[in-house]
């Protein structure tokens, strides 16, 4: 019962992940000659990063909806008669906790780490392979120190209007202002020529001095080259380092990324894929505590305590990142709050389920959400 609605909820977030993430590469690479290749592989690159962010969510949204839906049917008061306490219940959502755990151990500890190399990899390759002789409205080529610009293209990017270069000449530095351009590739490949007309050239040469020339037609050419700088081996970073390789460098006596980082790095992975099993524990409590029509909540809820979990992990890494906290406390105290709490409301809930001790706060949330819903129809009705 739990399988698909975590499939459906973890396909639904990544892909929009991964969605909007190809969006922008898509602008980052708009100038490149490998403007569309290498999308598909710097995207699929990411499904590593993105699978492990979402896995719990997903986890978490599934155990609701099974709860919910199980109390709906007054299944689980049914076994709850029977003898079947609510521990036993939750154990075999615990187990798959447990699996779901260890699939998020290798995805953070060895998939990610090469992923993200590989990514940072085809990226620097797509953004250095070049200038393909095309310009669109609004967008900047820098090729070494020359910066070149147009307010508006035509939409094969060859023809320009308002052109702008900024380039060095000789020691000094030219700027040259065209009101239309046209660009032209040249057969070898390597080259293109640019004619412009109405414009002015501005030089300023070694000593200071200002050259002024006013043209109705100008032709310059310059030369399709690529920054051809070699991308770094693979753990200058220490998000690239895999889980034996952040051990191994915390080790070393003078590593050669700061130990802090290494440790947090090494401690939100663990705390990251750690927390899975504690999920039910505290899905369960929600679940049952959110009765018919007070769903949104007990997600909203959830929602927050997740979040906070997130982002008090990342201040820690942070903290310990800048040599401010210990690794094992700054990203240790976030997972062990809320760790003992998902434990605090499970054991709450035992003996009573859905009463636990925040139900009341559950209630009264939902009792809110219900008078919005109720005000936001009113006046619906009354703008009708």
């Amino acid at each position: 019962m739990t399988f698909w609605p975590m499939v459906g909820c973890l396909a639904v977030t990544v892909v929009s992940l991964l969605l909007e993430r190809a969006l922008r590469l898509l602008d980052l690479l708009s100038q490149s000659s490998e403007r569309f290749g290498p999308v598909a592989e710097l995207t699929a690159n990411l499904l590593p990063h993105y699978l492990g962010l979402a896995l719990p969510i997903a986890f978490f949204v599934a155990l609701f909806i099974v709860i919910t839906k199980l109390d709906d049917g007054s299944e689980v008061e049914a076994l709850l008669a029977n003898g079947v306490s609510l521990s036993r219940l939750a154990a075999p959502y615990v187990a798959l906790g447990l699996a779901l755990m260890a699939i998020s151990l290798v995805v953070f500890g060895y998939m990610q780490p090469y992923s993200r190399y590989a990514y940072r990899a085809v990226l620097h390759a797509a953004i250095n392979a070049g200038w393909d002789a095309r310009l669109h409205g609004g967008a900047f080529i820098t090729d070494g120190d020359t910066v070149m610009t147009a307010d508006s293209a035509s939409l094969e990017g060859r023809r320009l209007q308002r052109l702008f270069i900024r380039r060095p000449v000789n020691g000094g530095e030219e700027v040259i202002t065209a009101s239309s351009a046209q660009l032209v590739l040249q057969p070898d490949g390597k080259h293109v020529t640019l004619l412009l007309k109405d414009g002015v050239r501005v030089g300023e040469s070694r000593n200071g001095s200002f050259d002024t020339l006013r043209f109705d037609s100008f032709t310059m050419q310059t030369s399709l080259s690529s920054a051809a700088a070699l991308m770094r081996a693979r753990g200058g970073d220490e998000r690239e380092l895999t889980f034996n390789e952040l051990a191994r460098e915390a080790a070393n006596p003078a590593p050669m990324i700061p130990r802090g980082k290494l440790l947090s790095e090494l401690y939100i992975r663990l705390a990251r894929s750690a927390v899975l099993p504690f999920l039910p524990l505290i899905a369960f409590p929600l679940g049952l505590a959110a009765k018919r029509g007070r769903r949104a909540a007990g997600l909203i809820l959830a929602g927050v305590l997740m979040l906070a979990f997130q982002y008090g992990l990342e201040f820690g890494e942070g903290m310990a990142g800048a040599g401010k906290a210990p690794p094992g406390l700054a990203v240790g105290t976030p997972f062990f709050l809320f760790t003992g709490f998902c434990v605090w409301m499970f054991l709450g809930s035992r003996k009573r389920p859905g009463q636990t001790p925040i139900s009341e706060f559950v209630g009264r949330l939902g009792d809110a959400i219900e008078r919005v819903r109720g005000l936001l129809g009113g006046l619906s009705r009354a703008t009708a």
